[in-house]
């Protein structure tokens, strides 16, 4: 068959999963192909409640989700209360637990993976003690904060034969699981530049932080864990400050960021494993409030290899955008090939060419918006633990996506021109740069 009627039949789900050989980067599974998987949820806000409502309880014939914890006494049991509610109506009966700390479902023998979805700063420190413990990991996106830490990281997932599952669930979509194929078999030629785009930030105002007694419920040291210590002010435990402020984060530079380049690592991971420059310009949240991450960007890569990237919030890239799409989505990854472009949204493709447009678009509604299911990525992982199917969204693609983001917030922090070399793990000749990617954490909660 010819690949693009290939394509059209609908097997290329299928195809994409199965590229290459059947075999595990981390293990060869723990679970019977039909044993359920046990999870523990770790992060239980807003985003962690709500994967768990749609992703985890979707799927009960495959997982089990049986212990919670969370620094916040009413998030953990309100979660442990969603969870019993769903299993009742399924007549499950399974024994449900809830924990302030979470080494707790780390010790817990029963429990074969975690779900972390705490802020950004706790994910890989929490990351690592579950991997040394035997637990697979789901982990939200953003990655982290310390370059030494995902190494640190990698090297335990791969020591204690752990599996890795980033939160970025558009690798499930037919249609750019589609794409994607496309890009890899030269349909639009050799990739030479890559524009990428995001939400700079919420329509939110930045807030005061006022500082109150800890409210009876919150175990206010194990929310601070390893970043700065501060008093406690209601601002800073919002879902947004999480988001916003550089203690726990680096801005939606990352924590939107971490999807249109995911999409980029999916297309052309093998071009951009070398080392490359980071420049440009941005600026950050006003001054005297809480939030203090970049929430504006206007950033250019150039890989040694000559591929180029062109990384942006939103708002800077309306007029690049208009000069060849005619409609987009509020982040994207547009590849540029040297016989034509195909671009990517969460919820939307186009292409110069008019016949892969059309089969990238043959599932869009009227308006031109294109379903998707994100709860596959959790349902495609129980099948990675299993055995059945190699890691589809492994730390090795996540650490080359986050790290764009860290050499971003980096170039705008200190005005000038980054060369980051990954071979060594290194930014080159400028210690005072390098210190942001290596910042200091609070004892005793480093990952070490």
């Amino acid at each position: 068959m010819k690949r693009r009627d290939f394509i059209r039949t609908g097997a290329i789900g299928a195809a994409v999963v199965s590229t290459g050989p059947m075999i595990l980067t981390s293990c060869s599974g723990v679970k019977g192909a039909n044993d359920r998987v046990i999870f523990g949820h770790i992060g239980l806000g807003g985003r962690g409640t709500g994967e768990l409502n749609s992703y985890f309880l979707r799927w009960p014939d495959q997982i089990r989700s049986v212990a919670f914890c969370d620094v916040f006494a009413d998030r953990r049991a309100r979660a442990m209360e969603m969870t019993q509610k769903n299993y009742a109506e399924k007549n499950i009966s399974d024994k449900l637990s809830v924990y302030n700390e979470f080494e707790r479902i780390l010790d817990r023998k029963d429990i074969d993976a975690v779900a972390i979805t705490t802020p950004d700063h706790w994910h890989v420190p929490i990351a690592i003690a579950a991997a040394r413990a035997g637990k697979h990991l789901h982990v939200a996106k953003p990655l982290g904060l310390r370059y030494a830490d995902f190494m640190l990281l990698e090297k335990e997932c791969k020591k204690h034969r752990v599996l890795f599952n980033y939160g970025v669930q558009q690798r499930t979509f037919k249609f750019f699981q589609q794409a994607i194929e496309m890009i890899k078999n030269g349909d639009i030629g050799t990739i030479e530049r890559v524009d990428v785009w995001c939400p700079r930030g919420n329509p939110v105002s930045n807030p005061d932080c006022i500082q109150e007694p800890v409210p009876q419920g919150l175990d206010w040291e194990r929310f601070l864990g390893p970043a700065a210590f501060h008093d406690y002010c209601p601002a800073r435990v919002d879902t947004q400050t999480s988001y916003f402020l550089n203690d726990y984060s680096i801005g939606f530079l990352a924590g939107w960021g971490a999807h249109p380049l995911d999409i980029m690592v999916m297309g052309i991971r093998d071009q951009m494993k070398g080392a490359y420059t980071c420049e440009g310009t941005g600026a950050f949240w006003e001054p005297g409030k809480l939030w203090d991450t970049v929430n504006s960007w206007d950033l250019q890569y150039t890989y040694e290899n000559g591929l180029k990237l062109h990384f942006m919030s939103d708002e800077v890239a309306v007029p690049v955008l208009q000069g060849y799409l005619k409609r987009w989505d509020g982040n994207g990854t547009t590849f540029f090939g040297t016989k034509g472009w195909i671009s990517l949204g969460r919820s939307m493709a186009s292409a110069s060419d008019p016949e892969i447009h059309k089969i990238l678009n043959a599932d869009a509604n009227p308006d031109g918006w294109i379903n998707h299911e994100g709860a596959m990525i959790v349902r495609q992982f129980t099948d990675t633990i299993k055995g059945l199917t190699p890691e589809l969204c492994p730390l090795e693609d996540a650490i080359l996506s986050d790290t764009i983001s860290h050499m971003g917030n980096i170039a705008i922090r200190t005005h000038r021109k980054i060369i980051w070399d990954p071979k060594k793990g290194t930014i080159q000749d400028d210690t005072e740069a390098w210190k942001i990617f290596d910042r200091e954490q609070r004892e005793p909660w480093r990952a070490r």
